[in-house]
């Protein structure tokens, strides 16, 4: 039986011991690099207004239901910690827009650089074009 552990340990020993101080330096490594990675934060904003973008359209005629989306950022602690609610743009856009009354859109959110946006609730916004009911002249309210 002793043989068997003088086998186990002192075969290859230094090859063995190279491994064990390589697997110890790899551990090291990587507990160091999780620790500073540790000032994380996320926090959530409610609220933040959908901007409609378009490239030829007038976005006077749309409308995004909702109007406000809630966002869970995640950055560096500090930043996030002075981070406002107006550096975040939520937006829907509206390019290639058909001529349906209702559509619904995928909102994408911008963010400043070291701040990444987790989830927008809703993803989705529908898309409302505006019409106005315009009453005939010779038309009368039925009661």
């Amino acid at each position: 039986m002793i043989a068997f552990f003088r086998h186990l340990l002192l075969d290859d020993f230094w090859l063995k011991l190279f491994s064990t101080a390589l697997a110890v330096l790899i551990w090291l490594t990587v507990t160091f690099a999780n620790q500073k990675e540790g000032a994380f934060k996320e926090r959530v904003f409610t609220g933040v207004p959908v901007k409609l973008v378009s490239a030829s359209a007038d976005v006077r005629n749309f409308q995004a239901i909702p109007d406000r989306v809630e966002l869970i950022v995640r950055g560096d602690a500090r930043i996030i910690d002075n981070l406002e609610e107006n550096e975040l743009r939520a937006r829907v856009d509206l390019t290639g827009m058909e001529a349906s009354r209702f559509l619904r859109k995928s909102v994408e959110v911008a963010t400043p650089p070291g701040v990444t946006c987790l989830h927008a609730s809703p993803q989705e916004v529908e898309i409302s074009r505006g019409l106005k009911v315009l009453m005939m002249p010779n038309e009368t309210k039925k009661e």
